[in-house]
């Protein structure tokens, strides 16, 4: 019985703020505000937006991969999962984003 309770703590999800979702949470932002500025290189071409889009791509994408790599559990245990693979794909749509407004010119 006492073995069915220690499992049990460990699997109850965490509703706080903890480190790991900190760091996913900011390397989340950072790909997003790429992904923004690679939109508005697109949309209107301005070589620094897209050098932006690409170097906040690159953070975001780097920032997110490390907090999934080192995540020690799955959504809801406080690891920062989700905010890890969030801030991999707001990455990879800025360093796409910035890389075609960096072909159009």
């Amino acid at each position: 019985m006492s073995i069915r309770i220690v499992l049990a703590l460990n699997a109850a999800p965490v509703y706080g703020w903890t480190t790991p979702r900190g760091w996913a949470t900011v390397a989340a932002l950072v790909a997003l505000a790429g992904a923004v500025y690679g939109g508005l290189a697109l949309f209107r071409f301005v070589r620094r937006r897209a050098v932006i889009a690409l170097t906040a791509g690159a953070a975001g994408l780097a920032g997110g991969g490390w907090v999934v790599a080192v995540a020690e559990g799955g959504p809801g245990s406080g690891s920062g999962i989700v905010g890890g693979l969030a801030a991999l794909v707001f990455g990879l749509v800025a360093l796409a984003l910035g890389g075609m407004a960096l072909k159009r010119s």
